[in-house]
């Protein structure tokens, strides 16, 4: 400024400058003299544009200073800024001389204390409970016994061999070590990747998708632990679809995704534990359940083969439940016999006096009816269809008909008339055949059921005086027996012959016609 004042033309008080002139001066003595400090305030408004730059303001009660954070600062910032925060900024004061303003360059930036930090927690714990990702009811179920666990960890700590070594000692299982780094500014981002890794894996796949996880860390201060109070890293573990165990920090030490987590283990090694029960408990347990099962189906045995010996003695013996059913068979076999003596005696009385009534007479006397009965209708034919053709002549003569539609009619008429005559005669000659047919077999069933046909199989009929003789003691008194063969009779003694009838000579076959 000196430099300036002293280059100014003579005679004149006020020396001239160009904008840029002075614009550089400023800048030169604002950054000579603030060329590091360290600058306690609250956040004010906060501006993250594309570029990856932070402009914000601090200010306290009574005055505000723009700041600004550079893209490559703002990457390495082990906690970023948000408005209403109570934060200590180091960097340099500088002028912007395209808005003549003075702004700081921020270098680092971190909370003013504790209690600063306190507050930003409370407020994103606020902001993420006001959304409800602290509700219970969405919380998802740990899996019994999880086949593949993912542990979102430092490979290089004990909380990975205090998690593997607690699982080997309970079950066995595989694991998937996902390595982050557990503090400083890369923590959060490493963690909430490793979470949306883990989901992105595809199930039985080449890298198989974990059933459970664990995010896990040890014990140490608020600001060690800071990385899991980021709001990147409880949106992430928000959004797993895997169940997931926060494990970070000791049971003293809570953070943002401890509320998120759908469970909370005060230590890793706890984590373990939830995650799978213990193999040797589950053998006892499996052991007892088969005792259970072996005593319970011997048991049930025991008592249903009582059951069935106090039920065997109440039922009555086998010969017992035969002897009734048996005895009725016998009774039956021993009337059976008998019975069928009596029913073949019966049918053969009813047989006969069907066969007596059975008159070739009678039979010839309704064929003779039907033959004059159907020569009487023939009779009546002729003369029928005559008047009825002269009836109609006579209405044809009364009308004025094409002969050609008359004659045509007459030959129509004249055909039905035939077919019909034509009917009549075969039905008539069908229905004598009939009863020639059915008087034959009966002829024929009267023959089979006559003495005669017995004769013919060795029998013989013996008459005496008084007729049929059927015992030896009428033999004995009768004077004179007269015995009939199949082919003649012979007489015995000189007794009168019997008075017997003789059988009828049968009809000649066709002597009815």
């Amino acid at each position: 400024m000196s430099d300036l004042i002293d280059d100014a033309p003579e005679g004149l008080n006020a020396p001239e400058f160009s904008v840029s002139e002075i614009s550089g001066a400023i800048k030169r003595v604002i950054e000579g003299e603030f060329g590091h400090v360290r600058i306690r305030g609250e956040v004010g408004r906060v501006s993250r544009p594309r570029s990856g730059h932070i402009y914000l303001d601090l200010k306290d009660d009574r005055a505000v200073i723009s700041g600004v954070v550079w893209k490559g600062v703002a990457a390495r910032l082990t906690t970023l800024p948000e408005e209403g925060m109570e934060v200590v900024a180091t960097g340099r004061v500088t002028t912007f001389a395209g808005q003549s303003k003075y702004q700081m360059v921020i270098d680092d930036i971190k909370p003013a204390g504790v209690g600063a930090l306190m507050a930003m927690l409370e407020k994103r714990k606020a902001l993420l409970e006001a959304e409800g990702l602290f509700a219970a009811d969405r919380k998802k179920k740990l899996p019994y016994l999880p086949e593949i666990i993912g542990v979102v960890t430092s490979p290089s700590g004990a909380v990975i061999r205090d998690i593997l070594h607690r699982l080997r000692d309970r079950f066995p299982r595989k694991v998937l070590i996902w390595p982050v780094a557990v503090q400083g500014a890369k923590c959060a981002p490493e963690v909430a990747r490793a979470i949306a890794g883990f989901n992105a894996l595809s199930p039985g796949g080449a890298l198989p998708r974990p059933d459970l996880l664990i995010v896990a860390r040890g014990g140490g201060s608020i600001e060690d632990l800071w990385g899991f109070n980021e709001e990147v890293v409880a949106r992430a573990a928000a959004a797993s679809e895997i169940p997931l165990i926060s494990a970070v920090g000791h049971e003293t030490d809570t953070t943002l995704i401890d509320h998120v987590a759908d469970r909370r283990a005060p230590t890793p090694s706890a984590a373990a534990e939830m995650a799978v029960p213990v193999r040797l408990e589950l053998l006892a347990w499996l052991e007892g359940q088969g005792g259970r099962l072996a005593q319970g189906l011997t048991g049930a045995l025991a008592q249903r083969g009582q059951r069935l010996r106090d039920l065997s003695r109440a039922l009555p013996r086998a010969e017992t439940l035969v002897e009734g059913p048996r005895q009725r068979l016998d009774t039956w076999g021993d009337r059976l016999p008998v019975a069928l003596e009596r029913g073949v005696a019966r049918r053969r009385v009813t047989l006969s006096e069907c066969a007596g009534a059975l008159q070739v007479s009678a039979l010839r006397r309704m064929l003779t009816n039907e033959q004059r009965r159907l020569d009487h209708l023939a009779a009546r034919l002729a003369p029928a269809l005559e008047r009825g053709v002269a009836r109609k002549s006579e209405q044809l003569a009364g009308l004025r008909i094409s002969t050609r539609a008359v004659e045509k009619d007459i030959s129509y008429q004249k055909e039905r008339l035939e077919r019909a005559f034509s009917r009549i005669t075969d039905a008539g000659a069908r229905q004598v055949g009939e009863l020639r047919t059915r008087l034959e077999a009966t002829d024929r069933l009267r023959e089979t059921l006559g003495y005669r046909a017995t004769l013919a199989r060795g029998y013989a009929v013996v008459r005496g005086d008084a007729g049929l003789v059927t015992s030896k003691a009428a033999a004995e008194q009768a004077t004179g027996l007269e015995i009939e063969f199949a082919d003649g009779r012979l007489k015995l003694g000189s007794g009168k012959p019997a008075r017997g009838k003789s059988p009828r000579k049968p009809p000649e076959q066709g002597s009815l016609f």
